[in-house]
């Protein structure tokens, strides 16, 4: 009885899931994303750039607020204790350094009609190449991710079925769900999906953070005083056991993925479906109001250290929904898996959705067939269908796979910094010190982490890496000759008085070339 409680309550959330991404694009198809200079791709893959303050924050808050946050954050909580808060800080710092990198890769790619990141590098360095390489190195870094979010979803739908629902259709439900929206709707479907798990999250962590002390113990008072006096060293770094994650550690992760975390192809495909620039600075600001919701799974975590002690491994994970199955009625654990579960599907959206963007727009693009917006498109759900798919297949048959490179994830995609960043604001960075530096950094990140060095002397592997990618890239681009300027314009930073009021209509006179290349006539 509780199985089918639980599960219909699922079932009737993830209808409205689809539903909410078919409403999204109602009405818009056939109007100007068709029509538009920019294309039927720009409309699918960033909101026509049209996405307002409220839209752009619970999308990013999404895409931010993963499976991670039920599970991981929980599990980090119940194994280690504080060194799960590097969480909350990177994010918040990460937020601060958006409020100005956000607005600057915004006007950017609009003023030369570029949807992602990829695009950026080919249009900097006026290599349609480049742009598909890089395109094929951040999919190897964000497969994880989606196989990942697979993962964590198939995890909670077994768990709040209480079984009747195997890990393995647990698994294609979530990729089904997620790909049948994100291929209709795209960033704006996912906007307002968005917003129905924002509602929930809210209000079952809510529920949480008051239920839990009170139920279990007698209240925050008894619970904290218990934590103080029996696991004292989980309130401290570098935590319980023999945790290698300390200060240094700490210190040095929260500030690279504070910087990688506003060049995240994700995070950009944020940005960049702002209607303006000051919106995405009010939405930094108002961001970091959602971290508060962090400290919630990560107090459970603790909170299951005395009532369900003992779990060990990736049983750890389960620490917040041993709490709610064990002692709630059954369409609250519904309503909490739901929202656990819409966690998964919004960033696993967001993932796809930036893949397919990247191949069909920087790889698939080199092949003239392709080149037209709307085959580009096409090309693009293709591709979005693909990774999917493949996420999927990897978790059933080789999940430790995928789960490995998820360790380079981060570190890896923080080799690109001084690619795109310090390349918008630093003319001459070249582009075989760019490239040089890319691949000394990748190549020190892969050689620390599976040769099981990271963290190094107590340190990210990734800050290690980042400072030799940084040091090559200066030092070969001072010794060598300056590249030929390729860009159109000349002016990568040059401020442009329109760009701070162009409000959501097409760029009139732009013309996004294939794969990010600069159009022909503007060099």
């Amino acid at each position: 009885m509780n199985a089918t409680i639980a599960t219909s309550i699922f079932a009737v959330f993830m209808v409205a899931t689809v539903g909410l991404g078919l409403l999204a694009v109602r009405g818009r198809r056939a109007g100007d994303a068709e029509s538009s200079p920019k294309g039927a791709l720009a409309e699918w893959s960033v909101g026509g750039r049209s996405l307002g303050t409220v839209l752009i924050w619970v999308l990013m808050a999404g895409e931010g607020y993963t499976s991670f946050s039920y599970l991981g954050a929980a599990g980090w909580g119940y194994n280690y204790g504080a060194p799960v808060l590097y969480v909350v800080a990177y994010m918040s710092c990460g937020y601060a350094v958006g409020y100005v990198v956000g607005p600057m890769l915004w006007a950017y790619a609009r003023r030369h009609g570029l949807v992602g990141i990829t695009d950026m590098v080919a249009h900097r360095y006026g290599r349609p190449w480049l742009g598909a390489a890089v395109a094929v190195m951040v999919t190897v870094f964000l497969l994880p991710y989606i196989q990942l979010q697979i993962t964590g979803m198939g995890v909670v739908v077994s768990t709040i079925s209480y079984g009747a629902i195997s890990l393995n259709w647990a698994y294609f439900i979530g990729f089904a769900v997620t790909t049948g929206f994100v291929v209709v709707s795209g960033l704006r479907g996912s906007a307002w999906v968005s917003v129905l798990k924002d509602v929930l999250v809210i209000g079952t962590l809510a529920f949480l953070v008051v239920y839990v002390p009170l139920h279990y113990f007698d209240g925050y008072g008894d619970f904290l005083d218990r934590v103080v006096r029996e696991k004292g060293d989980w309130l401290t770094l570098p935590g319980s056991g023999n945790s290698p994650y300390g200060q240094a550690w700490f210190a040095t992760t929260t500030f690279l993925n504070a910087l990688t975390v506003v060049i995240f192809p994700t995070t950009v495909a944020g940005y960049l479906g702002a209607r303006s620039a000051d919106g995405l600075r009010r939405n930094a600001v108002l961001l970091p109001a959602y971290n508060i919701l962090l400290f919630v799974p990560m107090l459970l975590g603790m909170a299951a250290l005395f009532v369900v002690p003992g779990l060990t491994g990736a049983g750890s994970n389960l620490a917040l929904f041993k709490l709610v199955v064990d002692s709630l009625p059954a369409w609250v654990v519904g309503l909490v898996g739901v929202a656990a579960a819409l966690s998964s599907i919004v960033p696993m959206a967001v993932f796809m959705l930036v893949i397919g963007t990247m191949w069909g727009r920087s790889v698939l693009s080199l092949l003239p067939a392709l080149r037209a917006p709307a085959r580009q498109k096409r090309a693009s759900q293709t591709v979005v269908v693909v990774a999917g798919a493949l996420a999927l297949v990897m978790t059933y048959a080789a999940p430790n796979t995928l789960v490995r490179l998820s360790l380079i994830s981060y570190e890896g995609m923080a080799q690109l910094l001084p690619m795109l960043l310090l390349g918008l604001v630093w003319r001459r960075l070249t582009l075989v010190g760019a490239v040089s530096g890319l691949v000394v950094g990748v190549a020190i990140v892969c050689g620390l982490v599976f040769t099981e060095r990271d963290p190094v002397f107590g340190v990210n592997a990734g800050i290690v890496a980042l400072a030799a990618n940084l040091a090559v890239a200066l030092a070969v681009s001072y010794a060598g000759p300056a590249d030929r300027d390729t860009r159109p314009d000349g002016e990568v930073l040059a401020r442009d008085p329109a760009d701070e009021d162009l409000g959501d209509g097409p760029d009139e006179g732009v013309t996004p070339a294939p794969g990010g290349a600069p159009a022909a006539g503007r060099r």
